[in-house]
């Protein structure tokens, strides 16, 4: 892995997100860390809009504009936020550069973000197959971020969110060391997050780790709150009103003392474990024999 960790992530209702900083030294570590520090504005309300999520881009360009100055900088940044409609409860998914999002639904795998990359511009075009993208010599040049270069440009998606579905938030150091079988697996071989969180760390890690890997694994009925297996979330489950939560210690939410959002080189928490450890867990179950 990097001796220099520019990934940050931000993980707590009602946004999960993960940031991959580009610039070196204090300038790629320093715009992800800009933008966790803005969208943790949205942390303890009771969900968030695309225009909420769209303010919290602006406003963390802006910054880095003003403390990077003609230093060229960015990040990638994909990540989900709770949100509503009328007709019920979504997922708001986000993301500008080629940080994924991902969802596993009923057993299946779905990438719902798109890469901005030039890898994914080729595929899209048909002039390079998908099963190649990974090992792509352009795979990490990428064609939209955010950074002291322009305004943001992200794209949305909203999804309803099923009491079952599982998300995956991950920096692409993730995915370029695991195929999707490998992903599938780490995602349901587990009951509880955090230890799929750190099985796929490691996974990678072992695979190589030519990038930092930062991933948030979110289960939904946990993040929304319990919910039965047949029952979709539908509005009223949570209320649209902006009203604070409180930290875990019952007292009024404060970022400083509740919040995630220092950057993952700073967080005492390991973010995977050691392969002693890796070995005395659950095995993950072979991949299903292909069907031809």
């Amino acid at each position: 892995m990097r001796s220099l960790n520019e990934d940050s992530l931000l993980a707590y209702p009602p946004v999960f997100l993960v940031a991959d900083g580009m610039g070196g030294h204090d300038a790629g570590d320093v715009a992800s860390r800009l933008v966790v520090e803005e969208f943790s504005f949205l942390v303890g309300h009771d969900g968030a809009t695309s225009d909420d999520v769209h303010a919290c881009f602006e406003r963390a360009s802006a910054r880095m504009r003003d403390i990077l100055g003609d230093r060229t900088a960015g990040t990638t940044v994909a990540g989900v936020a709770v949100t509503a409609t009328d007709n019920g409860e979504y997922w708001l998914v986000f993301n500008i550069g080629d940080s994924r999002v991902y969802r596993v639904s009923e057993g299946v795998l779905e990438q719902i973000s798109v890469d901005h990359s030039v890898v994914q511009e080729l595929v899209d075009s048909g002039d390079l197959a998908l099963a190649d993208a990974r090992i792509h010599p352009e795979r990490h040049v990428i064609t939209r971020a955010v950074g002291t270069g322009g305004v943001p440009d992200p794209d949305y998606w909203l999804i309803p969110a099923s009491a079952e579905d599982r998300l995956l938030v991950c920096s692409d150091g993730l995915t370029t060391e695991l195929d999707d079988a490998t992903l599938l697996h780490g995602l349901t071989a587990f009951a509880d997050p955090q230890q799929s969180a750190d099985w796929l760390v490691g996974a990678a890690v072992d695979a190589g780790g030519r990038d930092n890997v930062t991933v948030i694994v979110v289960d939904v009925a946990a993040a929304w709150g319990e919910l039965s297996a047949e029952e979709t979330i539908t509005r009223g489950t949570a209320t649209a009103a902006r009203i604070p939560r409180k930290g875990p210690d019952g007292a009024p939410w404060d970022e400083e003392l509740h919040g995630e959002t220092v950057p993952r080189e700073d967080r005492a928490a390991p973010t995977a474990p050691t392969p002693a450890a890796r070995r005395a867990m659950p095995p993950v179950p072979p991949p299903p024999a292909e069907v031809s």
